[in-house]
């Protein structure tokens, strides 16, 4: 730990290195977005995606679009329990974890809004690594608490030392200043705390203690009873309001001295006066938000020949949602693993993307999603929140890199890009807002009122420039983007001319298309003191 800086940090094997990420675009497959053959209510919601690919490059690619749009973020990342990492030394694994995560978690930043939450889901294994690491990056003024999950009810009789019973939830505001969250609403047991003994006409109400826990010889002093006894706080504690307060209170009948009118005083507080819900708290009992077996049971009803090892239960994700987001907001998961935060989001009436790379995307998001808008999923919170269906969702796939080596080593434009996508990509590329005119041919897309670009495969020829320059005219501006062009470009003050690919291979890595978990895509370790690194052969004597 580097405790240089008046901060605390976290340091770990690679935390300099940082992925220069190509910003994709999305590309929609129609044949498996879905949505319901008719709208079931007034407020149906059918923009949501769903994008298959690694999340880092989805991230990214989502970052000019959706940049402080969304309200709510959850994530249920790998939890580095070894699993995933059984061939690598316990240092690498544990550093590469940490580059994974962080990498993941700046970008996640970046697309909250001003208002929203991040909500992580992880067991003592990497959950107080990720706490330090992430309050760097959200500074931790705004870590807002970890929950503690109930995650299973029998105990883990195998286990050495203590039984694993809770997982923790994480969570941090994006500016806990700007942070709005909700209440969670009153349950009956709550409510029939109050009760009407003493027939009050401002109804029910309990009673709360009318002292403090230290004593102040300014509100030491004896209350007399209505019986005419005169009663004292308990040794080593006070009243908790002033004789002038009290005598407030007792005039309004708001003090309650027990049914025979002799006990010490309580502060009656009235149901219709308290706030309309509660606020959450940090533990999390399986009878209120369910346990991994419920959640297996509700992913089993979707696939039950390949059932998903590690769902979460819909009720957790209800509460998680309800209390950080509202009707219509954005609710993002780039772990969405059997997809519980999209079937739990559209059933609350949220806005939700999605992220999977791995095959379940196909096997088990898009099944489950189906059902849910058809209104066939009659299991998680269906009947509590009286789902029956409705809206829909698109599905996206990553495009491909842009830039791609040909047999010579040199780097060209992808040969599946075609000039709709190179257009949209290019845009992206050089922070233009894609909106291709359907009037004017150099119109691709704009980043103010008066600054337009325009992609081309062709080679302009000067007096092709001088048409555009005379066509754009000397209110406006326009960044051309060609693969070639003949003349002196600076003659024209309206007019940025660069060459494709030249201008843009030093943004980014090109051709990198997985930053993944997958075990198979992680470097070797390195060697150590001399020593060989794993899989290295040592030589024989």
């Amino acid at each position: 730990m580097n405790r240089s800086k008046q901060r605390l940090e976290l340091t770990w094997i690679g935390k300099e290195n940082r992925p220069r990420l190509e910003p994709r675009i999305l590309l929609e497959d129609t044949e498996k977005s879905y949505h319901a053959a008719h709208r079931v209510t007034a407020n149906d919601i059918f923009d949501n995606r769903l994008i298959f690919g690694d999340n880092l490059l989805a991230l990214k690619a989502l970052e000019q679009e959706f940049a402080g749009k969304i309200s709510c973020v959850f994530i249920d990342p790998p939890y580095n329990t070894g699993s995933a990492f059984a061939h690598y030394d316990d240092g690498v694994e544990h550093s590469l974890w940490l580059t994974i995560m962080r990498d993941r978690v700046m970008l996640l930043r970046r697309l909250l809004a001003d208002s929203g939450s991040l909500w992580v889901t992880l067991d003592d294994n990497e959950a107080h690594y990720f706490r330090v690491m992430a309050d760097e990056i959200f500074g931790r003024a705004n870590f807002i608490g970890d929950i503690a999950w109930q995650k299973k009810y029998s105990p883990g009789n195998n286990q050495k030392g203590l039984s694993s019973d809770h997982d923790h939830i994480l969570l941090y505001a994006k500016d806990l200043g700007q942070w709005e969250c909700n209440l969670l609403p009153r349950t009956e047991k709550q409510d029939r705390a109050y009760r009407n003994p003493d027939k009050d006409s401002r109804g029910p109400w309990k009673p709360s203690d009318l002292t403090r826990a230290e004593h102040r010889d300014r509100d030491f002093y004896p209350i007399q009873t209505p019986s005419g006894k005169d009663v004292w706080p308990a040794a080593g504690r006070s009243w908790s309001r002033p004789p002038e307060e009290i005598h407030r209170l007792r005039a309004d009948n708001r003090l309650w001295f027990g049914p025979s009118g002799d006990a010490k005083p309580s502060l009656k507080r009235f149901l219709s006066e308290v706030q309309d819900g509660v606020v959450a708290r940090t533990i999390w009992l399986r009878d209120e938000v369910g346990d991994n077996e419920q959640a297996k049971k509700e992913a089993k009803e979707f696939n039950d020949q390949d059932i998903f090892a590690t769902p979460k239960p819909e009720k957790l994700l209800q509460r998680i949602l309800h209390i950080a987001s509202r009707r219509g907001d954005w609710v993002l998961d780039s772990f969405a693993g059997s997809g519980t935060t999209g079937a739990v989001a559209q059933k609350m009436g949220r806005r939700w993307i999605m992220v999977e790379l791995g095959e379940h995307c196909h096997t088990h998001i898009i099944p489950r999603m189906n059902k849910v808008v058809d209104g066939e999923d009659p299991g998680g919170i269906t009947k509590a929140v009286n789902w029956n269906g409705g809206g829909g969702f698109r599905y996206f796939r990553l495009a491909p890199s842009l830039l791609e080596e040909d047999k010579w080593g040199n780097w060209i434009i992808n040969k599946e890009y075609n000039a709709t996508m190179l257009a949209e990509a290019l845009c992206k590329l050089e922070g233009f807002t894609y909106a291709p005119s359907d009037s004017v041919y150099w119109q691709h897309g704009h980043s103010t009122e008066r600054d337009f670009i325009y992609v081309t495969t062709q080679n302009l020829s000067q007096d092709q420039l001088q048409q555009l320059s005379d066509e754009v005219g000397p209110e406006r501006t326009l960044l051309v983007l060609c693969t070639a062009f003949r003349g002196k470009s600076e003659m024209f003050d309206n007019l940025t001319v660069k060459k494709i690919p030249k201008t843009v291979l030093s943004r980014c890595e090109w051709g990198h298309d997985d930053y993944s978990l997958e075990v198979e895509n992680l470097p070797k370790a390195p060697p150590r003191d001399g020593q060989p690194g794993l899989f290295e052969e040592e030589a024989l004597p």
